[in-house]
């Protein structure tokens, strides 16, 4: 009797540990499904959202805007406007760029990259605490990656917006593509990238006036002054294009030359803001902005 009822106990123990293993494998079988399933949903969103934009960008056309080029034109008695920008810092250059700029009482505006060493984020923080506009200038500045896609534009502005934000506290609102709006290095289609900016409320600035301190050609610190001073009478408003990059050197030297003539010109040395007037190689036509 007693081996009976001993038998039928190690019956039910071993009946009870299969069951136990057999729900535990289809628990965890369905799960993975599960999962799997999930993970399907999420990439036909993720598809369908940049299909969507890609449809948009399809239907959207780049234009010049003639219109205020031609209002932008300098009359003989306009005061000039003038905006020195520096783009793809911080660099080893960057405090000497604030400290001329600090000896000059002049604001500037800076479109940073991602760089997350500890010069670069206090250079990021001395920017906006010295005054000036801090803006976005992509946090890779790699062509090939951001212009990929239009997720991986979102995400790389992101990345730059929120490095900003976390450094210096400035929820940034200001962008400079890298190569301009209307580069050609880009492998997908601006306007959806423009489109991206124009609905998150971010102003997308380019440049009407270049220092040449890009370019193959190496100008002397007084070539440079010469670039812009040659140019800015043209316009009302002029955006100029610098960097502020190790080997930028000569933009250094060339600095405070530059805004002594800018300054006998009688022009306005300002950073931007939402007053200035936008400067954009190529916009939406106005039947597809909205």
């Amino acid at each position: 009797m007693k081996m009976a009822i001993v038998a039928l106990l190690f019956i039910y123990l071993f009946v009870s540990i299969f069951a136990l293993i057999f729900l535990s494998v289809k628990t965890y079988s369905l799960q993975k499904q599960i999962d799997s399933l999930t993970e399907f949903l999420n990439e036909s969103k993720q598809e369908k959202a940049d299909e969507t934009a890609a449809e948009s960008a399809d239907n959207d056309v780049l234009v010049m805007d003639k219109a205020s080029v031609e209002a932008n034109l300098a009359d003989e008695n306009d005061t000039l406007k003038v905006y020195l920008t520096f783009d793809d810092g911080p660099s080893e250059n960057t405090n000497a760029i604030l400290d001329i700029l600090d000896d000059y009482n002049v604001k500037a505006t800076f479109f940073v990259c991602g760089k997350t060493d500890e010069k670069s984020l206090e250079a990021m923080k001395r920017i906006v605490s010295d005054g000036h506009t801090i803006g976005m200038h992509s946090y890779s500045h790699k062509y090939s990656e951001i212009y990929s896609s239009y997720d991986a534009f979102k995400t790389d502005f992101s990345k730059i917006e929120n490095l900003i934000y976390d450094t210096t506290g400035v929820e940034a609102k200001y962008y400079r593509f890298p190569g301009g709006s209307s580069n050609k290095v880009a492998n997908t289609n601006m306007s959806q990238f423009i489109r991206y900016l124009n609905d998150s409320g971010i102003k997308y600035f380019d440049w009407n006036v270049v220092s040449g301190d890009a370019t193959s050609k190496a100008y002397t610190s007084d070539e440079l002054v010469e670039n812009v001073m040659k140019d800015v009478v043209k316009y009302k408003t002029s955006v100029v294009l610098m960097h502020d990059a190790n080997d930028k050197t000569e933009t250094v030297k060339a600095l405070p030359k530059l805004i002594e003539e800018l300054q006998a010109k009688g022009a306005l040395i300002l950073p931007i803001s939402d007053d200035t007037t936008l400067i954009q190689h190529v916009t939406l036509s106005d039947d597809n902005a909205n």
